[in-house]
């Protein structure tokens, strides 16, 4: 399994500082949600850390070349547009590109791959179906089943469960438990602190460019990160059930 460092990482965008000297790493067998207000970086973080827009410092995913970074880290970003009919099916089986030749046909490990994550997703019955003709919902569940049919070490997600009912939240966050359980590591950026709380091992906290905290949630959720950077007072406690954590008014400047 893979472990993903992140050494003094910074990004700028337009030569202004968006998130700076982020030291950690992320090991096999964490869900770890990625989490702070719309703005803080999260979206630049990851796809800073693949490589795809420049950065200063150092992470093990952006050193690698295309086609290790494919075999490595699967990315499902928050862009969920599909612009043509393609089959639910045949969308999934792009993310067995990495380990095809070009021109290669798909083979049965590869087919095998993907009736398991439609299966994952709940989309058994759907394959035919044009992936233009879904519901913003079922769509984005078959972009999770394209990142899972990848079956690489790492899945990295950027909020992956927006726009799904809240059913189809919890099952898909199940669903990134039982991937981490297994020994992969899954990163999610995602708003719903409840769902985060419950579901990941670990959250990293991000905000005035940084990262502010990181730890199990109870120990990032705390009433003066809150406070701090969401401006939020909220309700957090332990139950037979998991954490129970629910917002509760905003806070005054």
């Amino acid at each position: 399994m893979t472990r993903v460092t992140f050494e003094d990482f910074s990004v700028a965008l337009a030569g202004t500082p968006v998130i700076s000297n982020v030291n950690l790493a992320i090991e096999p067998g964490e869900l770890v949600g990625l989490i702070g207000p719309n703005g803080a970086g999260k979206t630049t973080l990851m796809r800073a850390a693949l490589g795809l827009i420049p950065s200063r410092g150092a992470c093990s995913l952006a050193r690698l070349d295309d086609r290790s970074r494919a075999r490595t880290v699967a990315w499902m970003p928050q862009e969920r547009a599909v612009a043509w009919p393609i089959q639910v099916a045949s969308l999934v089986m792009l993310g067995r590109m990495p380990y095809r030749g070009p021109g290669q046909r798909p083979s049965p490990d590869d087919r095998r791959s993907v009736a398991d994550a439609i299966h994952q997703v709940g989309l058994t019955g759907f394959e035919k179906r044009a992936v233009t003709r879904l519901s913003a919902g079922e769509r984005t569940r078959a972009l999770i089943a394209r990142a899972l049919a990848q079956q690489t070490p790492m899945i990295m997600a950027d909020e992956p469960i927006a726009g799904l009912d809240p059913a189809h939240q919890i099952t898909t966050m199940e669903t990134f438990s039982e991937i981490a359980a297994s020994g992969r590591s899954v990163l999610v950026s995602i708003h719903d602190l409840g769902l985060a709380a419950r579901h990941c091992t670990r959250l990293i906290l991000v905000g005035e460019q940084r990262v502010i905290a990181d730890g199990p949630p109870t120990a990032v959720l705390t009433p003066d990160n809150l406070a701090r950077i969401f401006h939020i007072e909220a309700f957090l406690q332990s139950t037979d059930h998991g954490p129970v954590f629910q917002s509760l008014r905003v806070l005054g400047p």
